[in-house]
C-alpha cells in the first residue's frame, strides 16, 4: 500500500512554494564595445560579442561598468540602433553597441567651460606638464579618492587617473583613464582626447603650485636668483602664489622642444 505524505510534510511543501517567486529573474543581452573601450576588457572579449546576463533592476551604466568599462569613457550607447542614456534599462535579447570618444572627438561637457583638471596621486609629472602648457591643474599628493571626486564635482574639473574604478563614480562630470605610464605619452593622450592643441598658453602657470606667472623686475627678485643667473639673465617671471622665480635658461629651451614635439604629433 502506498503511503500518503503526512500533514507535516504537506505543510512544509505549501510553505516553500511562495519562495520560488522570490528568485530574481535574469535576462541576457549582447554587448559589443568599440575602439578604445576594448582596453578595459579581457583579451578574449575584445574582438567578439559579450553575452551578458543581467537582473531587471540594472541600468545601462550598471551593466557597462560591471564589465569593467567606466561610463565616463563612453560617448554613446545604441540599443537595437536607438540611443539610450546610462540611467535607462534594456530588455532580454537586446543588441547593445557601446562607443568611445575617438580621434579627439570628446567635447567638454555642459558646465565645464574650459579644460581644467584634477589629477590623482600617481600623475605628478603629468600635472607639471599640463601646468607648463598653461592649464589649470589641481594636484596634491595628499588628496585621496573622495577628495578628488569632490573637487571634480564641485569645481567641474576633468579627473585624470590611472585608477579605472575611480572613474565609475557618478558624481564625476568628466574623466579619462591614462593608458600609458610615460609622462609625455600621457600628455599627448590628454591633448588628443580633449582637443587641447588650440588652448596652449605656455609658461603662464607655475609648474609647482599652479599659480599664475607674471613678469617681474630683476631688482625685485635679486635675493632669489643664483649668482651666475644674475650675470647672464635680465628677464624674469614670478608666481603670484608661491613667489617662485623663473627665467629662460636651459630648462626653458628643453620645454620649448617638448612643446614642439607635441605640436608635431
Amino acid at each position: 500500500m502506498i503511503k500518503r505524505p503526512g500533514f507535516a510534510w504537506a505543510l512544509l511543501f505549501l510553505v516553500r512554494i511562495p519562495w520560488l517567486y522570490l528568485v530574481p529573474m535574469s535576462y541576457t543581452a549582447t554587448f559589443r564595445f568599440h575602439d578604445s573601450l576594448k582596453d578595459f576588457l579581457r583579451p578574449r572579449q575584445r574582438h567578439t560579442a559579450i553575452f551578458y546576463t543581467f537582473a531587471e533592476h540594472q541600468t545601462v551604466k550598471d551593466m557597462i561598468e560591471a564589465m569593467g568599462v567606466p561610463h565616463l569613457e563612453v560617448k554613446n550607447v545604441l540599443v537595437n540602433g536607438e540611443e539610450l542614456s546610462f540611467s535607462q534599462r534594456i530588455q532580454a535579447g537586446d543588441q547593445v553597441e557601446v562607443y568611445s570618444y575617438e580621434g579627439g572627438e570628446a567635447e567638454l561637457l555642459p558646465g565645464i567651460a574650459e579644460p581644467r583638471f584634477v589629477l590623482d596621486v600617481h600623475l605628478g609629472s603629468l600635472a607639471r606638464y599640463l601646468r607648463m602648457l598653461g592649464f589649470d591643474t589641481v594636484y596634491e599628493q595628499q588628496l585621496h579618492d573622495p577628495e578628488l571626486v569632490q573637487i571634480s564635482s564641485e569645481e567641474q574639473r576633468i579627473l585624470l587617473t590611472r585608477d579605472v574604478n575611480l572613474l565609475k563614480h557618478k558624481a564625476i562630470p568628466a574623466g579619462y583613464w591614462l593608458r600609458s605610464q610615460q609622462t609625455e605619452e600621457q600628455l599627448q593622450e590628454v591633448i588628443s582626447r580633449y582637443k587641447l592643441a588650440g588652448h596652449f598658453q605656455p609658461f603662464t602657470r607655475c609648474m609647482v603650485c599652479n599659480g599664475h606667472i607674471v613678469p617681474v623686475e630683476k631688482r625685485d627678485v635679486l635675493e632669489q636668483i643664483p649668482p651666475k643667473t644674475k650675470v647672464y639673465f635680465d628677464e624674469f617671471y614670478q608666481c603670484q602664489q608661491c613667489r617662485r622665480v623663473y627665467w629662460k635658461g636651459s630648462h626653458y629651451e628643453r620645454m620649448q622642444e617638448l612643446i614642439q614635439r607635441i605640436k608635431e604629433v
